[in-house]
């Protein structure tokens, strides 16, 4: 059968695609291969503006783009430092909640006690308190992602076509199965990583990036009708959805 042999036709045309647009570059000088293709694709999911400003033009986005390299390299040390230490030393977070109070208490005393010691005056003791509203906006904004995610997905199954819903399917299938293989920190530690390494590879390569993902999105799009008109047509075209229920 023809749909039998679509995955195989976009391997090989991934393979046939990657190997001459390597061969072009060889041919062609940066400036030449600049604006050939800036002139003959999209940018990446129709952006139109820089990818800094993509990513909120804030702080965020200077620590995402690597535009502080010690600020980043902090945050990137940092969550790997934490991911070693629950992942591959087997350290509980009980555990590790208990040893930092118990250091901050500590600290405490001796900051409270040394002053006698040293036959000087006592020194205010520095507070951690966290503001009131801090727990609320981190549990309104975790609420409203949630939402927006569930909406999404009852749209798709109630009111969204053939195709995106079997999009949705495959991707909760793929994440069903990365779930299996590593645990919830592995798959947050991963996504961090991810966050702080694609966006600045993607601004430094990205024209090569933009120009490989229009021609797969192409590709995409030609194998896609013909798994739709071999296969996706026998399901009802338009939008599917159940009937409300008086």
């Amino acid at each position: 059968m023809p749909e039998k042999n679509i995955v195989e036709d976009v391997i090989d045309d991934l393979v046939d695609n990657f190997t001459e647009r390597v061969q072009k570059n060889k041919h062609t000088s940066f400036f030449e291969q600049e604006d050939s293709v800036s002139s003959h694709f999209n940018r990446l999911f129709g952006r139109q503006e820089p990818i800094h400003r993509v990513l909120g033009g804030g702080k965020s986005a200077d620590v995402l783009l690597w535009r502080n390299k010690k600020i980043s390299a902090s945050f990137l040390m940092g969550a790997t430092a934490i991911w070693v230490l629950f992942e591959w030393i087997n350290f509980h977070f009980l555990s590790l909640v208990c040893y930092a109070l118990l250091l901050g208490m500590i600290a405490q005393f001796v900051w409270c006690n040394a002053s006698g010691f040293l036959n000087r005056s006592q020194s205010r003791v520095p507070r951690l308190v966290l503001p009131k509203d801090f727990f609320a906006e981190v549990g309104v904004a975790i609420g409203t992602e949630v939402n927006r995610g569930l909406l999404f997905l009852q749209d798709l199954a109630c009111k969204g076509n053939m195709k995106q819903f079997l999009m949705a399917v495959i991707g909760l299938w793929v994440a069903a199965m990365v779930g299996s293989c590593c645990n919830f920190l592995t798959v947050l530690y991963i996504g961090f990583v991810g966050a702080h390494t694609m966006p600045v590879l993607y601004e430094r390569y990205e024209d090569e990036v933009d120009g490989f993902m229009d021609s797969l999105i192409m590709k995409f799009h030609s194998h896609y009708k013909k798994l739709d008109s071999g296969l996706l047509s026998r399901f009802p075209s338009g939008k599917f959805g159940l009937k409300k229920r008086d």
